[in-house]
């Protein structure tokens, strides 16, 4: 995708839509989720445009998790969190086609059980080895 009026986030930096700023930063923006799991729900993006998770730039993959960090201890102080799930989607239930990193405020039964999604299971040990080395495979290539 190219960046323009058809990405919301690159619209938000620009100025051009609103949203309640967290933090601008030499390399990214923070600014709260219009439809937050819970009150402090952030969003962090790189300040130029990036589709998905495998075309950010190596050198902003470090930095944009130490935003993370920042804002996950933020949240403790400001919205009285415990802690923070932090997840970003790939291309697969990403809201938006701009990266950015979900950093949400959590608490001790504050609702939100386990993960967004059902578990299962392997067949067998075999079987969990065969797709561990097609993985492995697949990371040679």
């Amino acid at each position: 995708m190219t960046p323009g009026k058809a990405c919301l986030f690159c619209a938000i930096l620009r100025g051009d839509e609103p949203a309640s700023i967290v933090r601008r930063g030499p390399l990214f923006t923070s600014f709260l989720d219009a439809r937050p799991v819970f009150r402090g729900h952030v969003l962090i993006v790189p300040d130029v445009h990036v589709d998905d998770l495998e075309s950010l730039p190596a050198e902003l993959c470090g930095p944009l998790l130490q935003e993370g960090q920042k804002i996950a201890k933020a949240l403790e102080a400001a919205v009285g969190a415990q802690g923070a799930f932090v997840a970003i989607n790939h291309r697969v239930s990403q809201s938006q086609p701009h990266l950015h990193l979900h950093v949400v405020p959590r608490s001790k039964k504050d609702g939100l059980r386990g993960f967004f999604w059902p578990r299962t299971s392997y067949d067998s040990v075999a079987q969990r080895d065969e797709v561990a080395a097609r993985i492995a495979a697949a990371l040679a290539d």
